[in-house]
């Protein structure tokens, strides 16, 4: 079974920082895309960055400029260095792997449990 776990998430005051893991396990073969979404109370969930194995990366412009994805794809981990936050980035945030590949040649969808970020004003 795979299975993605966050964690990093917590209660931060404007302006401050927060660094988000993302680790995948189980039986895994490869992952092309990871990345993370979140979503706030009463809001839809939203993409707010992905990164590809080769390193291409997409952000929500909502956070470029204050967020950095990362990965190191021999620990099949996922980051989220967040900057400069403001209460506007509190939310649940969620790390997805859209097609995983299983060892026995599968292809899975794969979300993480959620972990709390909460933004201070």
């Amino acid at each position: 079974q795979v299975q993605l776990v966050e964690s990093g998430g917590g209660l931060v005051q404007a302006g401050g920082s927060l660094r988000l893991s993302c680790a995948a396990s189980g039986s895994i073969f490869g992952i092309n895309v990871m990345g993370w979404y979140r979503q706030a109370p009463g809001k839809q969930r939203e993409l707010v960055a992905a990164i590809t194995s080769g390193g291409s990366i997409n952000y929500a412009d909502s956070v470029k400029g204050r967020f950095t994805i990362s990965r190191a794809n021999a620990k099949n981990t996922v980051y989220l260095q967040m900057n400069s936050l403001i209460p506007e980035d509190t939310a649940v945030y969620y790390c997805h792997a859209p097609a995983l590949v299983t060892a026995t040649g599968t292809y899975r969808e794969v979300w993480g449990q959620g972990t709390l970020v909460t933004v201070s004003s």
